[in-house]
């Protein structure tokens, strides 16, 4: 607990296995809600899962990236957050760093506060690959010319959230795929919320996730059009479900038709 707030980690998993147990070692002592949700995975991180004591939530198929954050952050409003921390169980990004984000908003100063891997200039030292450097900072250049923003990175995974921008936000009309990190923060620009943003650097090894070159070009056009529909949505030049304030939220009928999400009991 924080400045009186109950903070919640949240780890979307797929296949996070071989760094779960390090990246939960890791978290600090203050977190006060654990939440891992599985998404299909084939390998041993449920059985990891329930060994470290974490609150585990399993979907019945491999429905992507997005779809796992929905229920991550559904499940922890559920549990009773009041600011919830998104953590990628890969240890691409340092979980010491989750008292310090969660500070910011606890605080009140920031309603989301992002790990950014560029402030501070580590993130080729940190392995990233330096074509995804290099399309990072130019979909950053493009995204802060046209949502009025002023970040110095909106692909990071690690970010923290404020209980009622997660309940405000319409983010059951997000994409079930990566893109969803985008329509997230492009929402949270659109609605005026509060951006920060922490130096956090990052790790790129074998054992850390990471899309590949097909998937990351689907990414890049995703990102393209979620931002162009920001400032036509602004102007009243087109009406996206993205920014609609009575699309579907979390406190919604959350399980599509077909889709099963399930805690799973350990002893």
């Amino acid at each position: 607990m924080i400045n009186g707030k109950r903070i919640a980690v949240v780890m979307p998993a797929y296949n996070a296995a071989r760094t779960l147990e390090q990246t939960v070692h890791d978290l600090p002592a203050e977190v006060d809600i654990r939440i891992l949700v599985d998404d299909g995975s084939s390998d041993e991180t449920l059985r990891i899962a329930g060994n470290l004591g974490l609150k585990v939530f399993v979907h019945d198929a491999n429905y992507g990236y997005g779809r796992n954050q929905q229920t991550c952050y559904r499940e922890a409003l559920k549990a009773g957050a009041d600011v919830v921390v998104m953590v990628h169980p890969d240890y691409q990004y340092n979980p010491l760093l989750v008292n310090a984000m969660a500070s910011m908003v606890a605080s009140g100063v920031y309603d989301v506060v992002l790990g950014s891997r560029i402030l501070g200039g580590g993130a080729i030292r940190g392995g990233m690959p330096r074509y995804k450097y290099v399309a990072n900072r130019l979909l950053t250049a493009f995204q802060n010319v046209f949502t009025g923003a002023k970040l110095s990175e909106y692909h990071t995974g690690f970010r923290a959230f404020t209980a009622e921008v997660l309940r405000t936000l319409p983010l059951l009309e997000n994409s079930d795929d990566f893109v969803f990190d985008n329509e997230i923060l492009a929402q949270c620009i659109y609605f005026g919320f509060r951006i920060g943003e922490i130096s956090c650097p990052t790790k790129y090894f074998k054992e850390a996730s990471s899309i590949n070159f097909r998937r990351s070009v689907k990414y890049g056009f995703g990102v393209l059009a979620t931002t162009l529909k920001l400032p036509l949505a602004r102007h009243g030049v087109i009406h996206s479900r993205l920014f609609r304030p009575s699309g579907r939220k979390l406190d919604t009928r959350y399980y599509r038709e077909g889709t099963e999400v399930r805690e799973l009991q350990f002893t």
